[in-house]
């Protein structure tokens, strides 16, 4: 069919163009929009700016055809060859791609929000500054894809290749890439703010400068990745692997990189404010100096000397203990549990249950804190449903006054001045929970039950693995009999009463001292 007549044919209505061959055909700027062009041989021929919007072009041949500024939007192009095409400024927006071959194709600002180009094979294409913004790129092949400043904002990547890919200073947030391919790709300066990347292979990958924020990088793979001046406050970094990684003044803060492997990463500089550092895998890191400002404006800086680096990345999880001196029986159990509910309702961070040790003899409450800020004003609260909690809460308090005084037994003013600003944080987070007193007549304990009347001790336990003993009762542990063969490694040990004192001002200060107030 010759392009006259394929012209005539058109403006008399006619719309079915299947399998027709006008290779190498002139057709810049005609009108062929809804025709049906499936399994048609359009190679090498001039489309540009032509209007081939809702037309349907599934399976055609298009290696090296102009399209230049050409509308295809809602265009259905499924299994179709763009091989090597000429798309610059074509509008494909809404438009079918599934399968489709772009190797190397010129789609430089194309125009391709909402389409779909699930398993589309765009290695080496030009992407630079195209919209596949809510985009289809599930499984997709965009190894070595040119997308620098791309926008791909809440596109779907999941399971795409992009090994190789720049994609420098593209915009990717909110954009899903679960269990893609990044390996070696440039992604420096991007932003990825609220994306999920979870299980994301992005190995000897350069993020330098980019934008995590909000990011799911659970189970990523990091290693060897540059992430200098990275920001990646309030990432979920949970089992991630750093191994190697730089991640030299990157941004951690609010972080959660739980059980992630940062062995042989470089984190000097980095901003670790109320990061938590528990089950952290560290071996051979590199660290000279640490940002704990809360703005991230190098205002508390701290440096590290390699046993510093060590101690410092290998925190234990701080804790509340109340031993109480009497065993867990069932109708307790449940007036406990109810007491804790209705507590966790008015202060959150006791919203986790404790985990419960029992004896025949005695009950142990652990309180995991998330950190060691949390301490004092979690202990003031948990001790609450017991009859003990008059005096603990008593203590707790005299403790941060006494840290407040000026006669602290610190050799130097700035240690000094550092564990007063500590205890003034600490008061203020515990005049928030003041208001629980006044909820211990409303818990509904049974009055009549001796587990909430037994003589109770509270020992605090912070990230260095440090003690400090809150109170305990004069009468804790009176009734026992303490025997000489008591070795069952199951028992709550230290049977023997004393009667408590307030630790010395020395214990407290370094208690606090080493808290990750960070």
């Amino acid at each position: 069919m010759e392009i006259e007549e394929l012209l005539s044919s058109y403006a008399n209505g006619e719309r079915n163009f299947a399998a027709i061959n006008i290779c190498e055909a002139q057709l810049s700027g005609v009108n062929l929009s809804g025709a049906i062009l499936t399994k048609a041989n359009l190679s090498l021929a001039n489309l540009s700016r032509a209007n081939l919007s809702k037309s349907d072009l599934s399976y055609a041949k298009l290696n090296v055809t102009r399209l230049s500024g050409a509308n295809l939007s809602e265009a259905k192009l499924n299994y179709a060859i763009l091989n090597v095409a000429n798309l610059i400024l074509a509008n494909l927006g809404d438009a079918e791609l599934v399968e489709a071959a772009l190797i190397r194709a010129e789609l430089i600002r194309a125009e391709l929000s909402r389409a779909n180009l699930t398993g589309a094979n765009l290695s080496n294409a030009n992407l630079r500054e195209a919209k596949l913004r809510q985009s289809n790129l599930s499984r997709s092949n965009l190894s070595s894809a040119d997308l620098r400043g791309a926008s791909l904002i809440a596109a779907n990547l999941e399971g795409a290749n992009l090994q190789g890919a720049d994609l420098s200073r593209a915009d990717l947030s909110s954009a899903n890439a679960t269990n893609a391919e990044f390996k070696q790709a440039n992604l420096s300066f991007c932003n990825l703010s609220g994306a999920n990347l979870s299980g994301t292979n992005l190995r000897w990958v350069d993020l330098r400068g980019a934008n995590l924020r909000w990011v799911d990088l659970s189970d990523a793979k990091l290693s060897g990745a540059n992430l200098t001046g990275a920001d990646l406050s309030n990432t979920n970094l949970h089992n991630a692997s750093f191994v190697h990684a730089d991640l030299r003044e990157a941004k951690l803060m609010n972080a959660d990189w739980t059980d992630a492997n940062l062995s042989g990463a470089n984190l000097t500089g980095a901003k670790l404010h109320s990061v938590s550092r528990f089950g952290l895998k560290t071996e051979g890191i590199i660290c000279e100096w640490l940002d704990l400002s809360p703005d991230g404006d190098r205002t508390q800086i701290r440096r590290l000397s390699p046993d510093e680096v060590r101690k410092f990345f290998h925190q234990t999880l701080p804790t509340i203990q109340i031993i109480i001196d009497a065993p867990l029986d069932h109708e307790s159990h449940i007036n406990l549990a109810t007491a804790y509910y209705e507590i966790a309702q008015k202060y959150s961070p006791l919203s986790q249950p404790p985990t419960i040790k029992l004896s025949h003899r005695r009950t142990m409450l652990t309180f995991a804190m998330e950190n060691d800020n949390q301490l004092f004003s979690a202990a003031f609260a948990a001790i609450l449903p017991f009859v003990d909690s008059e005096a603990t809460q008593r203590n707790l308090v005299r403790f941060l006054q006494i840290l407040q005084e000026e006669n602290l037994n610190i050799l130097q003013e700035k240690e000094k001045a550092k564990i007063k600003n500590i205890a003034e944080f600490l008061t203020a987070e515990l005049s928030q929970t003041f208001q629980i007193k006044l909820m211990k007549s409303a818990l509904n304990i049974h009055k009549k039950l001796q587990f909430f009347h037994a003589p109770t001790q509270t020992v605090l336990c912070n990230s260095s693995d440090q003690t400090l003993p809150v109170y305990n009762h004069p009468n804790f542990g009176k009734h026992w009999v303490k025997s000489a063969n008591f070795v069952d490694p199951d028992e709550i040990t230290a049977i023997e009463s004393t009667k408590y004192t307030l630790p010395e001002t020395s214990i407290i200060s370094n208690f606090v001292k080493n808290f990750t107030h960070n």
